[in-house]
């Protein structure tokens, strides 16, 4: 019976083994099958045909974003072909000793064969018991007998056991080598892909370094519309705040004169307050997964902070957000539940503002809007559409407070 339970655990332990292999290998697929979407999707979005400074500009800012999520997917290959390596050895090992133990066995198994024909006639076996000095070695006798032929049995069912359990074994790992060499071939297409992206980069740059004074003069213009625009957000929020805090001393009196049994207004309140501190934690624990606030494919052409464009001399960017381009009539939606605080005109463009607790969402560039001020959002609730220029650009410039303190959004979003 022993030797059946640990026959069954040993069973159990590799198939075990192999259903976390290929757990991990389908973990692996879905990862990189979800990064090759967005490249996918991220391909539509075309260059720009216009040689004009701006238009090169936002080709740039479009193809570095493309190489940017490709050589992300080329990293992810490569780190999940050195996973499935990793596997390939630890199956090559357990295959030795399961190959090893069914040789022992083997050699066990002919042994007791062998026995088993030298000493096969019933009556040999009679003879053996019945030749017995007394009653309780003829008993052990017939005990030995009777175990011996249960092992012999058991033997044969391990063996049977252990060429499964080996068959398995290499089943799984030629699948794991299969996947890595499937893997292999796909990094070596998506590099073949991304020499030729950081060609066309070099092209694009070498075009637009001979126009160091336009360059200049565009990014100039951007950053004075961004510095109005930034004013506005900064004045919206700060004035939201002093709002709060209007609230917060208007309940601090409240709370000084109100008799126990508060009023419904002041239950209330405690209530706004309540909700306010719980949504802040929520928002807070979807750091890193927050979906991305555009609808379709998209490509994040502008990121957060100063930072030098790369093979520009002299050209460095400060951005409050991320800019975020799509599809023509892609959407602005809500990164997280929440009610919209304010909603406000700028160059003739809708910009929109999510309270979600401590922390405001920002949305901007947007031609129309489907929300109003105090209309309470979900998460993926659609905002509004962003505003598409002449040249096919629909980008989403996004931003992320905590109060008045500026965020990363890159860092708290799932891209």
């Amino acid at each position: 019976m022993k030797r059946q339970i640990g026959l069954f655990i040993i069973c159990m332990g590799v198939l075990l083994a192999q259903a976390q292999t290929t757990s991990t290998i389908r973990r692996l697929e879905k990862q990189r099958s979800e990064l090759h979407k967005q490249i996918s999707e991220s391909e539509s979005l075309l260059l720009s045909t216009k040689k004009d400074v701006k238009s090169q500009l936002d080709n740039l800012a479009l193809l570095t974003g493309q190489i940017s999520e490709r050589q992300k997917y080329i990293w992810q290959i490569e780190n999940d072909v050195r996973t499935i390596q990793l596997e390939i050895n630890r199956l090559t090992i357990e295959l030795k000793q399961l190959e090893k133990d069914l040789a022992d066995k083997k050699e066990k198994y002919a042994q007791s064969l062998r026995y088993m024909y030298r000493n096969k006639s019933v009556q040999e076996k009679l003879m053996f018991i019945f030749s017995a000095d007394n009653l309780n070695q003829m008993y052990r006798r017939m005990r030995y007998v009777r175990e011996y032929a249960e092992y012999q049995h058991l033997q044969g069912i391990q063996l049977q056991h252990k060429q499964k359990q080996i068959g398995l074994q290499r089943k799984t790992l030629l699948a794991s080598q299969k996947a890595k060499e499937d893997l292999l071939k796909q990094g070596e297409a998506e590099k073949l892909k991304l020499q030729n992206q950081e060609k066309e980069r070099k092209t694009l740059l070498a075009s637009l370094q001979k126009k160091q004074r336009s360059i200049q003069q565009e990014l100039n213009k951007k950053r004075r519309s961004a510095d109005k625009l930034n004013a506005q957000i900064d004045r919206l929020i700060e004035q939201e705040i002093a709002e709060a805090r209007k609230k917060a001393a208007d309940k601090k009196r409240n709370a000084a004169t109100a008799k126990k049994g508060a009023s419904e207004g002041k239950t209330e309140i405690y209530k706004t307050d309540a909700d306010n501190r719980l949504l802040s934690g929520s928002f807070e624990k979807n750091k890193g997964i927050l979906p991305v606030p555009i609808t379709g494919p998209y490509v994040i052409v502008g990121h957060y902070g100063q930072y030098q464009v790369s093979g520009l001399k002299n050209v460095r960017l400060d951005n409050k957000g991320i800019d975020i381009k799509g599809k023509e009539g892609a959407n602005a939606r809500a990164i997280f539940d929440g009610e919209v605080s304010a909603i406000f005109q700028y160059n003739g463009l809708n910009n929109v503002l999510v309270r979600h607790g401590s922390y405001i969402s920002v949305y901007c560039n947007l031609s129309s809007v489907r929300v109003k001020k105090g209309s309470p959002v979900r998460t993926r609730d659609i905002l509004g559409e962003i505003y598409t220029d002449q040249e096919g650009n629909a980008v989403l410039h996004f931003q992320l407070r905590k109060e008045t303190a500026k965020l990363n959004p890159e860092q708290w979003l799932n891209k």
